[in-house]
């Protein structure tokens, strides 16, 4: 039995092309890229042709580029490092507590960043969002005050794929700034934005959003796991120690196999991008059409169209448990999962869901279908059948 995969939005297998470009990297140009001598200029050469070609893609410049391990990491360093920047230039005062403002809705390695910050002192506004899942800007303009350090809202979320709107909270952003009297050596307020899930479909040109900081992975656009990097307009104050490696922002030797794959993934994915977009926009609307035909109860968490990424369909399925439709689905070959991937194992309801307004009862019952390149009409079909057979109707 062929298995059909529909967790795309959990991580993405590596294409053949970048599998390619890594190769020699692990073994022929094996060398450090903090060595002078030739097998190090060798992988900093790497390093540094695949730092360029990512600035370039996003609009940045070459140093504003870090890598890090993972877009946890990245989104760790952007939240910790503004945090301890802040606090490096202006002390700890107990009567004037730094600000944090997140939306409701963001990945676990920011929400649970911002909780552990909040338990050390630090003041965390959670945002929330209306049905659709959008974040309401007049909250966001509310929030701010003269000691608030960050703002971070993801671009696109990982489990109903809606799209905030960044250019918009970030003009809010900067007319809080200018409206701010000048301060010498102040720390200016920093938009940041987990991009994970939107890089691979729309365009994350950081100067036309306007955002200070940017999350990005590799393993979600079709390259490696276990690297990632954070765009970063001006520096912060390192989160790990050591050889200084990163202009300073992140000690430890370069993953350069990694590092090249995340490039070539990028160089695809900037090829592919309309065309991508189109097929599987038009699957996924196909896929939800016949699913309201053999269900006609459910209903989408979140919904369709401009403002939703493409390939993510999140389900409600009224009166069904979502572990047993995806213990059936499985036993049939086809993965698809409950939300985000790195709290399915503790098999907890989706807290995005319930942000929505909805019960947990519904956040038990809704399964999210995350489609990818490789995903085709006749695998869709075969889901349907099995579907049907799991619902029993």
């Amino acid at each position: 039995m062929s298995r059909i995969y529909l967790d795309y939005a959990a991580s993405t297998p590596v294409d053949r092309l970048v599998f390619e470009a890594m190769k020699p990297y692990f073994s022929e140009k094996f060398g450090n890229p903090g060595s002078v001598q030739l097998f190090g200029q060798e992988a900093i050469s790497a390093v540094d042709i695949s730092r360029e070609t990512i600035a370039r893609t996003i609009g940045a410049e070459f140093r504003d580029i870090v890598f890090t391990g993972s877009a946890t990491e990245a989104n760790n360093l952007a939240m910790r490092g503004s945090v301890k920047k802040y606090l490096s230039e202006h002390g700890s005062d107990e009567d004037v507590r730094p600000r944090m403002v997140i939306s409701s809705i963001e990945h676990e390695s920011v929400l649970e960043t911002a909780r552990e910050l909040e338990r050390d002192g630090i003041e965390v506004i959670f945002l929330p969002v209306d049905k659709n899942g959008i974040v309401n800007l007049r909250a966001i303009e509310s929030s701010l005050n003269g000691h608030t350090v960050l703002v971070s809202v993801m671009y696109a979320n990982n489990e109903i794929g809606i799209i905030q709107s960044i250019t918009e909270i970030a003009r809010i952003i900067k007319n809080f700034r200018d409206s701010q009297p000048p301060t010498a050596n102040r720390q200016p307020l920093l938009f940041h934005t987990d991009a994970v899930q939107a890089f691979q479909f729309l365009s994350c040109n950081v100067n036309e959003l306007g955002v200070d900081m940017m999350t990005l992975s590799a393993h979600k656009i079709y390259g490696p796991k276990g690297i990632g990097c954070l765009y970063m307009r001006q520096p912060l104050v390192p989160v790990i120690s050591g050889g200084g490696q990163e202009f300073g922002m992140r000690s430890g030797t370069e993953n350069v196999p990694s590092i090249v794959g995340f490039s070539k993934a990028v160089e695809i994915r900037s090829h592919l991008l309309g065309r991508t977009n189109k097929q599987i926009s038009a699957l996924r609307d196909y896929f939800w059409h016949e699913i309201k035909h053999i269900y006609p109860k459910a209903k989408l968490n979140g919904g369709t169209g401009r403002n939703f990424l493409p390939n993510i369909l999140n389900v409600y399925f009224p009166g069904q448990e979502a572990q047993d439709i995806l213990t059936r689905l499985d036993l049939q070959g086809v993965a698809a999962s409950s939300g985000s991937a790195c709290r399915s194992r503790a098999i907890e309801a989706s807290y995005v869901i319930m942000a929505l307004g909805y019960p947990k009862e519904r956040a038990n019952s809704s399964i999210r279908f995350s489609l990818g390149r490789p995903t085709t009409k006749k695998e869709i079909n075969r889901v349907l059948i099995v579907i049907k057979k799991a619902l029993s109707v």
